[in-house]
């Protein structure tokens, strides 16, 4: 099971869309599942998931496999990360 938090306008993929509680999915996972499989399987189109995406606390590529017990943060496209250059982009 991987647990999801989605941000800003992606709350409304979840059944939480209360801007006081938190947004947050859990979903079963497969050996093999990347971040872009799960955001698939929750129907999020990609031109709305911004570029802001952490696994883990560890900002993340779509690429990168996801495993049970796994925490992912989902940022829409109109919320950015600042500073992204501080940051290492985990690929894999």
């Amino acid at each position: 099971m991987i647990e999801i938090h989605l941000y800003g306008k992606l709350r409304r993929f979840s059944d939480q869309k209360s801007p006081l509680r938190e947004s947050v999915i859990c979903l079963e996972v497969t050996e093999g599942d990347s971040i872009q499989d799960i955001v698939n399987r929750l129907g999020i189109p990609l031109n709305e998931l911004g570029g802001s995406i952490f696994l883990n606390g560890e900002y993340s590529g779509l690429n990168r496999q996801v495993k049970d017990g796994d925490r992912l943060g989902l940022f829409p496209d109109n919320i950015l990360l600042l500073y992204r250059q501080h940051f290492k982009k985990v690929e894999e």
